[in-house]
């Protein structure tokens, strides 16, 4: 990796422009042709510098207000029928299973759910529950967003930098 593949790891953790030909806006902010920027960027994903190339919607411009994480007790034994019920759920954006802390922190499956307001993620949330046969949980639900940053391309960055 070279001082141009920096730049425009760089460049690219700051989004890309949303315009016709976001490329070729990112090659002359850059210096670069919009040729350069292409191939410079499918061999930094081929060589596994970048992991993914993704969108990240901003939930707040889209009009998702409700952010909740969903903290379920579920026996060990039954975790993965549970999980199974609940990821099959377009709602559910996030599932994974925790350990538990006894007697501090019992609950072992965790369910990321959206919704534009609070009333309907608390009835997706029944409809989870009612589904995976699983009443015991608590709601955890996001007040104000602190930071949202790509972590993972930082710390892609850092390796690659060393």
């Amino acid at each position: 990796m070279n001082d141009r593949d920096r730049a425009l790891l760089l460049r690219l953790q700051d989004g890309v422009p949303l315009v016709e030909e976001p490329y070729r806006a990112i090659a002359e902010d850059l210096g670069m042709t919009e040729a350069e920027v292409i191939a410079r960027t499918q061999n930094l994903l081929s060589g596994g510098v970048i992991r993914r190339f993704a969108v990240r919607l901003n939930h707040r411009k889209a009009g998702i207000l409700v952010n909740a994480m969903v903290a379920w007790r579920v026996p060990p034994g039954d975790v993965a029928r549970v999980a199974g019920i609940m990821a099959r759920f377009p709602e559910v954006t996030h599932c994974y299973e925790r350990a538990v802390v006894p007697g501090r922190w019992e609950y072992n499956l965790f369910v990321v759910l959206h919704g534009r307001h609070r009333g309907e993620v608390d009835r997706d949330i029944v409809r989870l529950s009612q589904a995976a046969g699983i009443d015991d949980y608590t709601v955890l639900v996001s007040t104000r967003e602190l930071k949202r940053a790509p972590l993972g391309l930082a710390l892609l960055l850092q390796e690659a930098i060393r």
